[in-house]
């Protein structure tokens, strides 16, 4: 759905929050590409149901329709003193000229493709224009898993140009995908996504290869044997950690995590995240000393990268020494951990002067440990890394475990607002919901890895808002 091209926006260019002439109509600008839908709502929904969102992405701003005037003016009211940020990037409202957003069907602004079912769907349609790089169903699949689990893709070739159809498991994903993708460069200048959803309710895939892959059913047959002649995965530069064919990476350790984070972060990195750090070691302070221990530390830091070791600094008990595996993981746990709640205490978080622990007999070893969340599958791993949320994920759980269960597990570290359990690919997860970040937190360090009816568990922050 787009808005009415003919539409002015807001005639007052004053103040954000200008209270003149309301409506139930906001404009927001300054709306970066690495903002979706899903962002702008949760700023406002507190205030009342949305009932219309146009993203304008040409000018980077947006419209959104509360249900009554009186939701937009509460909008505009807290945010008059509070200055709205997304994704560390501040946008300014405003009551729009207009009281009632008109949306038309896409096919009407000369799209020369219009969708093919304007209603949300799992899966999506993607064109590939002005495409001067092959494309694969492995550079597929990196771009667009990093907003949810992609169950299969299949590329053709029609009259259109190439295309690619993209099954999510939800169809949350796929809309916070075409929000987030609609219109960019897969590589730099070429490569143009063209996203629509598709009428499709399944994707039928019968070979795992450059053409087609079933996420879901890894021991599909290949269609064609030996090596692909394409490429274009897993190499640095570009918007999504990827660069034309020509000089390859060796592996995906020898291009960076820069390019997986960057991917899993639509293409940008978090505000305050260089890529460039190199120093690996954390000075973690103010720790409650009476209940941390280098194990829950182990816990927390793995989120953002494997850790090597960690030393408790005895002379001074709330100071710990955590080493991560590159800079890159010491940079993340950085952005994301410094002023986290735990135990009470807000957690100071920066780089050691030391490049490295050595090691001694009051240092506690990771480096091999199979607790180390990136040993496998770090680009997955990445791709949910954010600071400490309300919401928690569990994974690896017994197979008839209840939601009882699972709470009494969880209890002591604070209250439980909701839960979910459910299956991916046959295997037992849950989401669990606290009343804070601190409560969901200390259930994170004391219960990840404790084991349920002799399954280890695991357990990460969740980005969810709501189950």
């Amino acid at each position: 759905m787009i808005a009415d091209p003919s539409y002015p926006l807001s005639s007052s260019r004053g103040p954000r929050g200008e209270m003149t002439e309301p409506s139930k109509v906001i404009h927001v600008r300054n709306v970066g590409l690495e903002i979706s839908e899903n962002d702008l709502q949760q700023l406002v929904t507190p205030f009342g149901v949305v009932t219309k969102l146009v993203m304008l992405r040409a000018k980077n701003q947006a419209l959104l329709q509360m249900h009554d005037v009186d939701s937009a003016v509460n909008v505009l009211q807290y945010y008059t003193s509070t200055q709205p940020s997304v994704r560390g990037r501040n946008v300014y409202m405003q009551f729009s000229s207009h009281q009632e957003l008109t949306t038309v069907d896409q096919n009407s602004q000369g799209r020369k493709n219009g969708d093919q079912d304007s209603q949300p769907n799992r899966i999506l349609l993607v064109t590939i224009h002005h495409m001067l790089y092959p494309i694969t169903v492995e550079v597929l699949h990196q771009v667009f898993s990093p907003h949810g689990f992609v169950e299969k893709i299949v590329t053709f070739h029609k009259s259109a140009g190439y295309q690619a159809l993209v099954q999510y498991q939800l169809c949350q994903s796929a809309v916070q995908a075409r929000s987030a993708l609609q219109g960019r460069n897969i590589y730099d200048g070429c490569c143009q996504l063209d996203i629509q959803y598709s009428n499709l309710s399944e994707l039928q895939v019968n070979y795992n290869n450059d053409r087609s892959r079933d996420f879901t059913n890894p021991s599909l047959p290949s269609e064609q044997r030996g090596r692909s002649s394409q490429t274009g995965y897993g190499d640095s530069g570009g918007l999504y950690g990827l660069q034309p064919p020509g000089v390859r990476a060796a592996s995906f350790a020898q291009m960076g995590n820069a390019a997986a984070i960057a991917a899993a972060f639509g293409g940008v990195l978090p505000p305050g995240v260089t890529g460039t750090n190199d120093r690996c070691t954390i000075l973690v302070t103010n720790l409650n000393p009476e209940k941390i221990d280098e194990d829950k530390l182990f816990n927390l830091f793995s989120i953002y990268g494997n850790i090597v070791r960690i030393k408790l600094l005895r002379n001074k008990p709330d100071h710990a020494l955590v080493q991560m595996g590159d800079g890159f993981q010491a940079e993340l746990a950085f952005h994301f951990l410094k002023g986290a709640l735990l135990f009470g205490k807000r957690l100071e978080v920066n780089f050691s002067k030391h490049p490295n622990i050595t090691q001694a007999p009051d240092t506690h070893e990771y480096a091999g440990s199979t607790l180390n969340r990136y040993n496998n599958n770090a680009v997955k791993n990445y791709r949910y890394c954010c600071s400490p949320t309300k919401m928690i994920h569990v994974s690896a759980l017994p197979q008839d475990i209840t939601e009882e269960e699972l709470v009494s597990h969880l209890e002591e570290h604070g209250t439980i607002l909701n839960t979910k359990l459910f299956e991916v690919n046959g295997k037992r997860q849950a989401l669990i919901m606290f009343e804070n970040e601190e409560q969901a937190t200390e259930a994170l360090v004391c219960k990840h890895a404790t084991n349920i009816d002799r399954s280890v568990i695991r357990i990460s922050f969740s980005q969810l808002q709501t189950i």
